[in-house]
């Protein structure tokens, strides 16, 4: 179908219908997939008929659109109102879409119910650019499944912006719908409708943002993004896993309730109303300044034998002959007289000592440690301050020997390090070129537009001459301050032991950071840094140690100015194996 059938400038050339008709109170919207002659892109134009005033209101709402920049919702390029004629070019009312590439959320739902991480990023991206639009006072309209794309570079788009009518509250509604049919999945022949399971925050949010009480419902979509941002508060246990048969585990039993300060608060609440008193074996709690209780003695009774002085050796005395007088120790009551109780003790003297006399006594072996402890506590920091000062003299001398050796006109001796020393902390040896397999783009904090990916293959084709350059930014090298990076991903199509690349540009000056992995990452949090620098005309960026990887990633970080904007240019890379 040509485009002056649909009333289209020849600019569009419109390649086949995507999507039902939309039918609205003023007429009917049908989308199609078309090229746009002057830039030589895919777009998606949807035209409204009839044209002209029917289709105002609905003009009036993408041009709102047109100033919104993000990369939830689908750009709009151009819109008009049409003069009414569908046959004359020009004539049909249309609005200029981003065309994005990539699976639609009804597909992909066809497969289960998504993981929870992944349904917390897809909501939340597609929430913040709802808020977006509603900051500026427009109701998108249109959050359905089936526009809702999930794009290659792990970005959320929803096609279709704006719809034909839309209201601030639908939309929330619509996210609410969204949350609950990704934790259901869209599977055909089962009842409906299917019952809601899965994170317990994530199926309240859900219910919130569906319901119509007063009170009860989410205030905006700057909420529902906000909720969606946060970590949630529990997880699962090691032991736990999800379950999908309908039958999950229950979440209030008392050994996972009763833990941290909540448990220790029943216990002690326990402990001071309990009703039997603690047992001999437990543990008794002694008010403060209190002593603990004395351990029962029993008295010396007449039954009982007292070992002789031989038969405990020495002068070691039977404690069962001893027998307290008074106080705690004291027994009831005795049968031995009073000398026959002292007659084991008077056994055992056997007069003064008349041994050799010493000068050596307790009392000087407590004087001669503390002595040794003042020598080493006034000894050390004198020690401590005679090796400083030689330090400092050393120091001193060294240094105005130098200077006289300068001053004299000799050159200072200086020390060559030794292999070993040299070889230590080296970086990796690059050897010989390891072959590219394939190649693309990696942009994944973009908007969609393609970033010259046509030209991904001049970078590995063995001519310098043959570039690929960044799309031109305006205002700041940082890429115009509209996303971190751009960069190229090489596949080596095996994981294989890397030692560095070397990178070729004709304009020199831009900052790069080249990143590895074994497997390919939908974001920059996937692969490791291993090496960066700023491009000269030929760059050999070596690696710290060897690398096992499959994949390279050439991360741009910084442009050049170039005059009416700034970009990058890569000529050529060379990946290296580890020598």
């Amino acid at each position: 179908m040509t485009s002056t059938v649909t009333g289209l400038p020849e600019r569009y050339r419109p390649l086949d219908q995507v999507g039902p008709d939309e039918h609205t109170e003023t007429g009917v919207i049908q989308t199609w997939r078309a090229k746009d002659r002057v830039l030589n892109r895919d777009v998606a134009v949807r035209v409204h008929t009839p044209a002209g005033p029917a289709a105002h209101a609905w003009i009036t709402r993408a041009l709102t659109a047109g100033g919104l920049a993000t990369p939830a919702l689908a750009m709009v390029y151009d819109a008009s109102e049409g003069s009414g004629d569908p046959q004359s070019p020009g004539g049909a009312a249309y609005v200029v879409n981003e065309w994005i590439d990539g699976e639609s959320l009804a597909d992909r739902l066809l497969e289960g119910p998504l993981p929870e991480r992944e349904v917390r990023t897809v909501l939340r991206r597609l929430a913040d650019g709802v808020a977006e639009a509603h900051r500026v006072g427009l109701a998108v309209g249109g959050l359905t499944p089936e526009n809702v794309v999930l794009r290659p570079n792990g970005l959320v788009g929803l096609r279709g912006v704006p719809a034909a009518r839309g209201t601030i509250d639908g939309d929330v509604a619509a996210l609410g719908a969204l949350l609950e049919v990704c934790l259901t999945g869209l599977r055909p022949g089962e009842a409906e409708p299917r019952p809601l399971r899965g994170p317990s925050d994530l199926v309240a949010l859900a219910r919130r943002a569906r319901s119509s009480e007063a009170g009860q419902g989410l205030s905006s979509v700057a909420a529902m993004a906000a909720i969606l941002a946060e970590r949630p508060r529990s997880r699962p246990t090691s032991g736990s896993s999800s379950r999908t048969d309908g039958h999950r585990p229950d979440a209030h039993r008392p050994e996972e309730a009763d833990h941290g300060w909540l448990g220790r608060l029943r216990d002690r609440r326990g402990e001071d109303h309990g009703s039997a008193a603690p047992t001999a074996d437990e543990p008794v709690r002694l008010e403060p300044g209190t002593r603990p209780p004395v351990p029962p003695v029993r008295p010396v009774g007449s039954g009982d034998t007292v070992l002789t002085p031989a038969g405990l050796g020495g002068d070691t005395v039977d404690a069962r002959s001893v027998a307290p007088a008074a106080g705690a120790y004291a027994g009831g009551g005795t049968s031995r007289d009073e000398d026959a109780d002292r007659a084991p003790l008077d056994d055992l003297y056997t007069g003064p000592y008349t041994g050799p006399y010493t000068d050596s006594t307790d009392l000087d072996d407590d004087e001669d440690g503390a002595g040794r402890h003042k020598l080493v506590v006034f000894g050390l920091p004198v020690l401590a301050l005679l090796v400083v000062i030689g330090l400092a003299w050393w120091v001193g001398t060294s240094v105005l020997s130098v200077a006289d050796s300068v001053d004299e006109g000799s050159t200072p001796s200086v020390s060559v390090p030794t292999v070993a020393e040299t070889d230590e902390g080296d970086p990796a040896v690059a050897g010989d070129p390891v072959d590219i397999q394939s190649a693309e783009v990696f942009d994944p904090e973009g908007d969609g537009e393609p970033e010259n990916d046509g030209d991904v293959e001049l970078t590995y084709d063995g001519d310098p001459a043959t570039t690929w350059s960044t799309l031109t930014y305006r205002g700041s090298p940082a890429f115009g301050n509209l996303k971190p990076g751009v960069g190229i991903l090489y596949d080596l199509g095996a994981v294989q032991s890397l030692g560095g690349v070397t990178i070729e540009s004709p304009v020199p000056g831009a900052t790069v950071e080249i990143r590895t992995g074994e497997t390919p990452a939908g974001n920059l949090d996937g692969f490791d840094t291993v090496a960066a620098g700023t491009l000269e005309g030929t760059s050999d960026l070596q690696f710290d140690e060897p690398v096992e990887a499959q994949y390279v990633l050439l991360w741009v970080t910084g442009l050049v100015d170039g005059g009416d904007g700034f970009t990058a240019r890569i000529g050529e890379i060379t990946v290296r194996s580890a020598g």
